[in-house]
């Protein structure tokens, strides 16, 4: 009884979601965060990194070569190659003179990484100045770009293209407004005086405060990461993770993405079976499951050549180039349709309804975008974008030696997708059943398959339009 009982608990917590899990930002992003300190006679940049999980693993190779220490002087020194800051039109070199770095605990036994690091700009004197700054670090990475300026000790900020006071807490914490459309600062140019007080370099965080994970709630998704972390691996956790990892997956589904209306309408335009329902689920499982494999591949074997989350982009462009055919396939043969219905009753008007009655046989033939091959087609557009809490948990899986309770938790998430989507399809098929019993030779019932092949074809160009920004 109390086994069973501290199941139950257990599934309460992983039901749950973590307030502090997972990087507010995503699984994926690489965070920069510049302050420009003007303190009396010189001028020092408190420059920050907060990597998420997956970059943080990606660095862990060079982290167990040179050690944390070794690993955040490289860093630094790599960095300070990335910036640039003049003063009165000369540049000036930005001197490391401290740093810290820390590994604040992320999702699913994972870590984040935040470096921080103090740069000495030199002395400045004189009256007003013109200063410049720009970061030019990773350029193909997602993630938040800040910068700040701020006069102390004497030092008058006069002007400046950028705030003094950080929205983020210096990334520790993300304001929720932004989360979507995070902060892209990479440049700042203002103008100040210098005080006459010697200048004090500003402080970095230490202990505890440096290892505190960044605030703001994560995505509701978080409680499936939190699996893999658990130590009990007996049979019935086990279990039960599969079917909270299956919920999870059913939750996904439900959030923003996956094509939950373009299915629906697919399947409400064509000839849309309970089978085919089924058919959509198991493509949707096995593109999902290939999709969180083979994003692994590139993470674990070829970041160095391929970034990987630059393949998102990508991967939403080929969705909805795909939601795109399948919608030109099902309106053309609407179209053909609705040709073919008016010769035979233009044929008919005349008598010749016997001479149509051959061709009017061919019109219940399958249309292009009904069959597997739409199928297939509306089954990769809603399963070819992997989540990126299942590839967190597939890279936590490899870095605590548990492949194989891994790559079942990977399953049974794709699972819950795909039955969400088949229950989704289900109900779509049903309805259109119900639509059949009625008159459908007037009103807007009788529109409703050619409406939904625009649906389909409007969303996949939305889609598209959407997307291509992202690639290019």
């Amino acid at each position: 009884m109390k086994k069973f009982i501290a199941l139950l608990v257990a599934v309460a917590a992983l039901l749950a979601p973590a307030a502090a899990a997972a990087h507010p930002l995503g699984n994926f992003t690489t965070n920069r965060y510049s302050r420009i300190e003007l303190s009396g006679d010189h001028v020092y940049v408190l420059y920050v990194l907060d990597l998420a999980e997956i970059p943080t693993f990606q660095a862990q190779d060079d982290v167990g070569r040179l050690g944390p220490e070794g690993y955040a002087k490289s860093l630094a020194a790599e960095l300070s190659r990335g910036l640039t800051l003049t003063v009165g039109g000369e540049r000036r070199p930005l001197v490391a003179l401290r740093h810290a770095i820390a590994f604040p605990e992320g999702v699913g036994g994972l870590h984040t990484t935040r470096l921080e690091v103090v740069y000495e700009g030199g002395e400045v004197a004189g009256g007003p100045i013109a200063l410049a700054y720009s970061d030019a670090n990773f350029p193909n990475r997602i993630g938040w770009r800040e910068i700040v300026v701020q006069g102390e000790r004497g030092s008058r900020v006069l002007s400046s293209s950028a705030p003094s006071k950080s929205s983020s807490d210096e990334l520790l914490a993300y304001p929720k407004s932004q989360l979507r459309s995070p902060l892209d600062v990479t440049e700042a140019q203002a103008r100040f005086t210098p005080g006459a007080e010697a200048g004090v370099p500003p402080a970095v965080l230490a202990g505890k405060d440096l290892r505190a994970p960044v605030r703001v709630a994560s995505r509701s998704d978080t409680g499936f990461a939190a699996l893999i972390g658990k130590k009990d691996l007996s049979l019935g956790f086990v279990l039960i993770s599969i079917l909270v990892a299956v919920f999870w997956g059913a939750a996904h589904a439900f959030s923003p993405g996956h094509g939950k209306t373009i299915v629906a309408a697919y399947l409400i335009g064509t000839r849309g079976t309970p089978r085919h329902a089924l058919y959509l689920g198991l493509i949707v499982t096995v593109t999902h499951t290939i999709g969180v494999f083979a994003l692994g591949l590139v993470t674990l074997a070829l970041s160095a050549f391929i970034v990987p989350e630059r393949l998102y982009p990508w991967l939403n462009l080929v969705s909805a180039l795909l939601v795109v055919s399948v919608g030109l396939a099902v309106l053309r043969w609407r179209l053909r349709e609705f040709s073919r219905a008016r010769a035979r009753r233009a044929a008919h008007a005349h008598g010749h309804d016997r001479d149509h009655h051959h061709e009017h046989g061919h019109s219940h033939a399958p249309e292009p975008g009904s069959g597997m091959r739409g199928l297939v087609g509306m089954g990769i557009s809603g399963g070819i974008i992997p989540c990126p809490t299942a590839l967190v948990v597939l890279l936590a899986a490899i870095s605590l030696h548990r492949v194989g309770y891994g790559l079942v938790l990977i399953l049974s998430f794709s699972v819950g997708l795909a039955a969400a989507m088949t229950a989704i399809g289900l109900l779509a098929v049903s309805a259109k059943r119900a639509f059949s019993r009625v008159d459908l030779e007037g009103g807007i019932v009788k529109l409703l398959p050619a409406v939904s092949a625009l649906v389909i074809l409007g969303l996949g160009i939305a889609m598209t339009v959407r997307s291509l920004p992202s690639v290019t």
